[in-house]
């Protein structure tokens, strides 16, 4: 199996984005509207701002889940003993962030949220009426004003001589929400698993849009779209003294959302935080 970008200007885009979605859980997207000007001034600016002392003032809130969370207290993905290696930094337009980094992280977090929706459409577009039956509202509808989308800054900072190239910088796991949406990183290191249990590199190419299903949209979809098993490892030959910067935007419905018969998005969200060992 092999990840191809797809044209996002393409007349047959949103076809072939729901494909690879349902058929790897992934899709890649060119020519998005995206600006590439923008993400690079985001990687620079936050770079600056993780390798500062002034990431201590915005030391996380453990009630409200957002600002800086430092290497001691990462995540550990679930089924697994040992910590990811990164530090990141939790972005919500209500929540802290620095003064001089705010601007270009909110009109990023505008333009992602206004693309992710037009995704979610062609999501349910492209569904099979007996699934798309089953969501309790149209998929942009669930994350239309919702105060639960997540904007993460990760920085997986240089390699010290206690790891080994190739070993895991975040473990394999699935994301929770319904979408996530991924500008390609400063650095490889990105792979998802196959159907075969294979482990495929995702394209890097500076100016990519990764998107990925997460745990939510398959929920909601009864499992027509599976969530993506993925991890990040530290590549063979990759330059040890390189950060690795990375922008994920993961679309959480407002917490009243029902996702099943089983779960409210609130539901799910908590008992998935409480497997994380994040609350």
């Amino acid at each position: 199996m092999k990840l191809e970008a797809v044209d996002y200007t393409a007349e047959n885009a949103k076809q072939l984005f729901v494909e690879s979605l349902r058929n790897t859980g992934f899709g890649v997207l060119k020519n998005h509207p995206i600006q590439q000007k923008l993400v690079q001034n985001i990687y620079d600016n936050w770079y600056k701002f993780f390798i500062s002392a002034e990431k201590s003032d915005f030391y996380f809130n453990v009630e409200t889940q957002d600002g800086f969370f430092p290497t001691e207290v990462s995540e550990t993905a679930k089924g697994h003993a040992q910590k990811d290696i990164k530090e990141y930094f939790h972005y919500y337009p209500w929540g802290q962030c620095p003064t001089e980094l705010k601007q270009e992280i909110q009109q990023y977090y505008q333009e992602a949220n206004q693309l992710a929706t037009e995704l979610l459409a062609w999501v349910e577009e492209y569904s099979p009426s007996a699934i798309s039956e089953k969501y309790s509202q149209s998929l942009s509808s669930m994350i239309d004003g919702s105060h639960k989308t997540l904007l993460r800054v990760l920085h997986y900072p240089p390699l010290d001589d206690n790891e080994q190239l190739g070993a895991i910088r975040a473990g394999a796991h699935e994301d929770i929400n319904l979408l996530t949406i991924l500008p390609a990183a400063n650095e490889p290191g990105l792979q998802v698993l196959d159907k075969d249990g294979n482990w495929i590199d995702v394209p890097c190419d500076f100016g990519n849009l990764i998107i990925n299903i997460g745990d939510m949209l398959q929920e909601a979809s009864d499992g027509y779209f599976p969530s993506t098993t993925h991890r990040v490892i530290n590549p063979e030959g990759a330059d040890k003294t390189k950060s690795r910067i990375s922008l994920p935007l993961f679309l959480h419905p407002k917490p009243e959302v029902v996702l099943s018969e089983k779960y409210t998005a609130h539901s799910y969200l908590m008992e998935r935080l409480r497997e994380l060992g994040l609350i």
